[in-house]
């Protein structure tokens, strides 16, 4: 385990249990109206410029990575950097479908890559195309395909806290996560099977090596999580009323954890800025 991630893991779990020692007046808001709030904020969201922080745990490891993001929609347009250089730009209805993706290695050459093929999701939770709040969305919607929502429904308004001196609201889930088995019917796939769930398409494939978009047979027995997480937590600024932290752990610790920071929503980006020749752009 990195000193980074012990330090960040840390500074989250004292704010956490801060919070949870001052809650805040029961008279000041309530779950509901935040949860309200926070949904028409990210379904409002026209451009969203920020960086990202994410520590996400693949096998008994753990992998950090930031990254700037600008996001547009209709149509939705991605482009992001990481710290790494690797460029990527996607746009909907363009390339095939494909993103095109800068490397900044050997050969130094742009690729078209599916956004949700194998090499693109390579240690990655999510997909590019849920970049920005997308997962948040999918945490505090759920799935119509789940037969219940309670995982969404066990969140609850826990206290405030300051992130990026900033005061922020914070919504935490405690639910009873565990691995069920689930037998395909005909035309499962993995992101299917997520939703079925609301668990997040990456634990699907991680545990029973399956593959994104990979068809799978009908009546093969999975294992499957029975919801996003055991403990998540949520920091929302009490302006924007966007996350600036989400924390989720599982049954094994840790699974991912994002920090959002120098955001900016809703300001006009030039359409430009999502086009392979754009000015600095390696693509």
């Amino acid at each position: 385990m990195t000193r980074f991630f012990r330090f960040s893991v840390l500074v989250l779990a004292t704010w956490i249990a801060m919070a949870a020692a001052t809650p805040a007046a029961p008279d000041k808001v309530t779950t509901e109206q935040i949860i309200s709030r926070l949904t028409v904020a990210i379904e409002n969201l026209k451009t969203l410029r920020c960086v990202i922080k994410a520590q996400e745990r693949f096998g008994a490891s753990y992998q950090s990575n930031q990254t700037a993001l600008k996001l547009a929609y209709n149509p939705q347009r991605v482009y992001l950097r990481n710290k790494k250089g690797i460029e990527v730009l996607w746009v909907a209805g363009q390339n095939d479908g494909d993103a095109w993706v800068y490397p900044n290695s050997f050969p130094y050459v742009t690729l078209s890559l599916d956004p949700n093929g194998t090499l693109m999701r390579r240690n990655q939770h999510h997909s590019l195309i849920d970049a920005g709040y997308g997962v948040v969305a999918d945490i505090i919607h759920g799935s119509a395909l789940r037969q219940d929502h309670n995982f969404e429904r066990s969140f609850r308004y826990t206290g405030d806290t300051i992130v990026q001196n900033r005061p922020c609201y914070i919504l935490t889930s405690d639910y009873a996560f565990r691995y069920v088995s689930y037998k395909t019917v005909k035309g499962d796939t993995p992101a299917r099977v997520a939703d079925r769930f609301g668990c997040g398409e990456f634990r699907v494939l991680e545990r029973n090596g399956l593959t994104p978009g990979q068809a799978i047979p009908e009546g093969k027995t999975l294992q499957v999580p029975n919801a996003y997480g055991r403990h998540t937590v949520l920091c929302i600024d009490q302006k924007m009323m966007l996350p600036l932290a989400v924390y989720v752990a599982d049954d094994k610790g840790l699974f991912e954890q994002f920090s959002f920071s120098e955001v900016v929503a809703n300001q006009p980006i030039a359409p430009e800025e999502f086009t392979k020749d754009y000015k600095g752009y390696k693509l």
